[in-house]
């Protein structure tokens, strides 16, 4: 019986087509592969610069809101300090502790920020990013009211607790305690009193086996009597503020000042600051080697003083920008 097959030209026909039908699927799953890595790359990068700019955002729109307290300094005249002295307290320049130096002559700074290099800030700070490069970055100081009120208005109600460091208000008396009081005035309101201090840091993962380095955003945060830290989030490489001022008390913006050119007058006005552009530079966690792209420049803030900072490495990164509206500043400060 005749037995018949493929000749070898057949043969060599059918591997040829089944090897460009097999490098057409492995292309387009290495295609869809690396597309998938780019997604989740852009998709932390956008969702860490969102949850950044949402916590800071919170915390800065507080700022301003004393509660039912309506004088616009505090004095040895309207205010008392009985919280406890405070560990590690982050203070910079005059009168810009976790609470009013009550001797002074200059106002509480609720609000403050500087631009640095190096790693030791505010006399708390020593775990500071060193920009590389001569590059800078900005920390930011803020003191607040934080939630609802603790008091119902009920005399000798107690509803505070302790090693919690809580604001008094009483219209024209002011109050700084920590942990159980008892107020004795109906018309007093007791809040939840926050100091934070944001800043760029840099932390060590390992992440496949491999020990990296990554820029983190961490928070100094006033926590029972001391400055404990806290990281925010990772992937957080660069900081910078602008201030929107009111230089004639017309409670609109006149000028935007960035940290370094804030005078000491301008920070301890209580009506000056009324908005603040944040921008941050967030960069994935690990290098991309697919990335070509060399000499990338980023800037974080326009303006006479733009700050330009340039990579020529494998990082993808973004800058993320917002600006923040103090409802509690200028004309809108909280008055009877």
């Amino acid at each position: 019986m005749k037995q018949k097959g493929f000749t070898l030209v057949e043969v060599m026909i059918s591997l040829f087509i089944g090897g460009l039908i097999l490098g057409g699927v492995m292309f387009t799953y290495l295609g869809m592969k690396l597309t998938t890595k780019d997604t989740m790359t852009i998709g932390e990068l956008q969702e860490s610069g969102r949850l950044a700019i949402n916590i800071m955002q919170r915390d800065i729109e507080q700022v301003g809101f004393w509660g039912t307290y309506y004088d616009d300094s505090f004095t040895a005249v309207n205010t008392t300090v009985s919280a406890t002295t405070i560990t590690g307290d982050c203070s910079e320049g005059t009168n810009n502790g976790s609470f009013p130096d009550l001797t002074s002559s200059s106002n509480f700074r609720t609000i403050y920020a500087k631009t640095t290099k190096s790693k030791d800030n505010l006399n708390c700070i020593n775990d500071g990013i060193i920009p590389a490069d001569d590059k800078e970055t900005d920390i930011l100081q803020l003191k607040f009211l934080q939630g609802d009120s603790q008091y119902n208005g009920i005399t000798g109600t107690n509803s505070t607790t302790d090693n919690i460091d809580y604001f008094i208000a009483e219209q024209e008396q002011a109050s700084f305690v920590t942990g159980k009081y008892t107020p004795t005035n109906i018309n007093a309101t007791i809040w939840p009193y926050s100091h934070h201090v944001y800043y760029i840091s840099e932390q060590e993962y390992e992440v496949n086996n491999k020990k990296i380095k990554v820029p983190v955003l961490k928070r100094k945060r006033l926590v029972k009597g001391k400055m404990n830290t806290e990281t925010i989030m990772e992937g957080v490489e660069n900081m910078r503020f602008l201030f929107g001022l009111d230089t004639n008390s017309d409670s609109k913006v006149d000028t935007y000042k960035s940290a370094a050119d804030i005078t000491a007058t301008e920070w301890e006005n209580r009506k000056g600051i009324l908005t603040v552009q944040l921008f941050l530079l967030i960069r994935s966690l690990e290098p991309d080697p697919g990335l070509k792209i060399k000499n990338k420049k980023y800037i974080l803030g326009e303006g006479e003083t733009p700050r330009e900072i340039s990579f020529d490495d494998n990082y993808r990164r973004t800058v993320f920008t917002t600006t923040i509206r103090l409802s509690n500043v200028g004309g809108n400060l909280w008055k009877i």
